[in-house]
């Protein structure tokens, strides 16, 4: 795999953008083109003091916070070439980053606990990989406490003061999940109308229609069977701070034959 350049800014001094970035499967670290935009996105923003990471594949209550040193990355998947399980990525730990994450959360008085041998996982590495290349930037992942759409957003607005701190908060999911549909030749329907409505609704900054996506868009039960994936722009939306964040899309497109929607999110 080749490196990508470094970005070269030094760490911002004024308020970071919140971004949600649709992640992959290990198999996206041999997509060039999509490795490509990853690298170009995070060349065009102010380069963060430390990440936030918000993953798809985290759930646990309360709100839990990993490992604030280096440890072992999490290989949660199984039936991949050995390849993929000798990926690393050995960030420095934010242990400064933890302790402001808990007093914001203890000031809402939402509860923290620690998991400080859990490691990065897929849905946290794999877009970091052609983000920050180096590993240089350090890197805390925090649980989502559960699937529910409101608890979600006020996680996002606890955390919202550290965009003026120099930190990424950075959600990583998809907009569009179902596995059942990934190999099929072409892109559903269903798949085109739920980005469409998706992005309309992140443009518009409609916090209430975002949260109440199962019954307002179209085709949510075939997009999102569970809904795990989504979850994460929530935390975005919510840490974006306001009702009128600006909201634009650096890569979009389709994966898998369609089935997976590329949309990702910035808020400026």
């Amino acid at each position: 795999m080749t490196m990508q350049t470094r970005n070269e800014t030094k760490p911002s001094e004024g308020q970071m953008p919140v971004i949600f970035a649709a992640h992959g499967a290990p198999v996206l670290l041999d997509d060039g083109v999509w490795m490509a935009q990853l690298a170009s996105w995070a060349k065009a923003m102010p380069r963060p003091k430390s990440i936030l990471m918000v993953s798809a594949h985290w759930e646990k209550r309360p709100t839990t916070l990993g490992a604030t040193r280096t440890v072992p990355l999490i290989y949660d998947f199984y039936q991949f070439p050995d390849r993929y399980y000798q990926t690393q990525y050995p960030a420095p730990g934010a242990p400064e980053l933890a302790a402001r994450v808990r007093d914001l959360l203890r000031q809402k008085n939402l509860a923290t606990a620690d998991e400080p041998e859990r490691g990065l996982d897929h849905g946290a590495y794999v877009p970091l990989v052609p983000m920050y290349p180096d590993a240089d930037v350090p890197v805390l992942q925090i649980s989502m406490p559960a699937l529910d759409s409101l608890e979600l957003f006020k996680l996002g607005q606890a955390l919202a003061p550290l965009r003026r701190e120099g930190v990424l908060v950075f959600g990583s999911g998809f907009l569009t999940h179902n596995m059942r549909y990934a190999f099929r030749p072409g892109i559903p329907q269903w798949a085109k109308e739920f980005d469409a409505w998706v992005a309309d609704a992140l443009s518009r900054f409609d916090v209430d229609a975002l949260l109440d996506f199962q019954a307002r868009a179209p085709a949510a039960k075939l997009a999102l069977p569970t809904w795990e994936h989504y979850a994460p722009v929530l935390v975005a939306a919510g840490a974006a701070g306001g009702r009128r964040a600006a909201t634009s899309f650096p890569i979009t497109g389709f994966w898998l034959e369609g089935a997976f929607t590329k949309r990702s999110v910035q808020f400026d």
